[in-house]
């Protein structure tokens, strides 16, 4: 009787002019599969999630996302059946997220001049845990150009080299065209803020085998100007062909003017001719391995304010981490006839610290460079041309360049000790177009190449 009395006389208290607030309403995303197509269901849910359910879904033109918020997720697989197009583009949008997909391109539709993902001019856009398999381009499997605070996380590339033509006759220095292995995995141009995190960017398809250079005529000349540029060798412009035809990057960072503040942290490249091909300034390059390349990473053409640290480099052929000032170095330059005043686009003030650098020389493209005399884990470079000013106050401590022949490799069948496959563990160039100045080497653990551990005395 207590009881029912109790709760009389609440219900009593509470019934006046008050009631309880409802439940939020649970509604699901919209689903992909209640629609004609994905960019349908992208139409009707403007600013909203759009969950793509298990199974493939082939399209034959591009997914386009340019609102405000919104996005795509899900198992589902996406096939592009169109070498034309691109994947996805999310172009001119904020906040959109996509998440869990796996692109691709089926088989026979591999090759492309396009790329899987594409951001253009968007704020804040996250690209994670999506596979883009199979997308085969001289471009990019994913891209984001003009884009700030954007993010690429925890995202497989594979497959996505081509064999492809390089034209260089429009460049006065170089003056002629070759065939190559060329593709990008990731690749960053004018962009801000940009954080490129436990991304995996790995080549099965295509390797760099004496076999496919002679199937494929890499390196061998398409055209040629009439006039020798100064960056190709009398011999290899006679001979019609470069060595230099591994042009494929795991990652790529461009534009140095524009692009800055970018994080390249715990990321994984294997099977590129580089890992990281780095034109920005004030990026941090961490806890990465870069694996079967020939250059580890390379950070040029204005790169200013790089810190390099605490990364594996696993069987690079040319360099692991080369630093230079290159044709777009250029220093500040005032107020002159018309024209405004130029900032400073110069290379330095960098750190390169705590990295590993371990069997040097047996990646799959050593017998391209065996004996090569440029062959050296760490190299700092000359400037290109008489216009670049030099690479200046890098600090190189606490790195180990680690000779892997003396503990015993296999050969033939047999363990054998055998010589590093480099001449010097550092190489700093001492002449040409500005030599680099104020270089600055502590605590580092060098093993000697066959010519010792440097070319120089290295400076504390």
């Amino acid at each position: 009787m207590r009881r029912l009395l109790l709760m009389f006389l609440f219900a009593g208290l509470i019934a006046p002019g008050f009631a309880f607030a409802a439940a939020p309403v649970q509604t699901r995303a919209p689903s992909a599969a209640d629609y004609p197509s994905i960019q349908e269901a992208i139409r009707a849910n403007p600013g909203r999630m759009v969950y793509v359910p298990a199974g493939d879904y082939d399209i034959s033109t591009k997914i386009h996302i340019g609102r405000q918020g919104g996005g795509l997720f899900g198992p589902g697989r996406i096939r592009q059946n169109n070498p034309g197009h691109p994947i996805l583009v999310v172009e001119g949008a904020s906040d959109v997220q996509v998440r869990d997909l796996t692109l691709m391109r089926p088989e026979g539709k591999t090759d492309t001049q396009s790329e899987g993902v594409l951001g253009i001019n968007c704020t804040n856009l996250v690209v994670e845990n999506v596979q883009v398999l199979d997308n085969r381009t001289r471009t990019a499997a994913i891209e984001l150009r003009d884009c700030c605070a954007s993010q690429i996380r925890n995202c497989l590339v594979r497959n996505y080299q081509c064999v492809s033509e390089d034209d260089r006759t429009m460049d006065v220095d170089s003056g002629y065209a070759f065939r190559c292995l060329i593709g990008t995995g990731i690749t960053l141009k004018n962009c801000r803020a940009t954080l490129l995190h436990g991304n995996r960017v790995i080549e099965q398809n295509l390797f760099p085998t004496p076999d496919n250079k002679k199937k494929f005529g890499l390196g061998d000349f398409t055209k040629k100007n009439a006039t020798r540029g100064r960056f190709i060798t009398q011999k290899a412009w006679d001979s019609n062909y470069t060595d230099n035809w591994h042009q494929a990057t795991g990652i790529h960072v461009a534009c140095p003017t524009v692009t800055d503040l970018t994080q390249v942290l715990g990321n994984y490249v294997e099977n590129s001719g580089q890992g990281f091909d780095i034109h920005a300034d004030h990026i941090i390059i961490s806890q990465n391995i870069v694996r079967d390349t020939m250059v580890g990473m390379k950070a040029i053409h204005g790169s200013r304010n790089v810190l390099i640290l605490g990364n594996q480099f696993v069987q690079n052929d040319l360099w692991s981490i080369c630093l230079q000032a290159a044709r777009s170095s250029h220093a500040a330059a005032p107020a002159k006839d018309g024209k405004p005043a130029v900032e400073a686009n110069v290379d330095g003030g960098s750190i390169v610290a705590n990295n590993i650098i371990s069997d040097f020389g047996y990646g799959r493209a050593h017998w391209m460079r065996a004996g090569d005399a440029h062959g050296v884990p760490l190299r700092f470079e000359a400037g290109q041309t008489e216009g670049n000013p030099p690479l200046r106050d890098v600090i190189i401590q606490g790195n180990i360049v680690y000779d892997t022949g003396r503990d015993g490799v296999v050969v033939d069948g047999a363990v054998k000790v055998v010589p590093p496959r480099y001449p010097y563990a550092v190489h700093v160039s001492t002449e040409g177009h500005a030599p680099p100045k104020g270089l600055h080497f502590s605590n580092n653990l060098l093993h000697p190449g066959t010519e010792g551990i440097s070319n120089v005395e290295l400076k504390q």
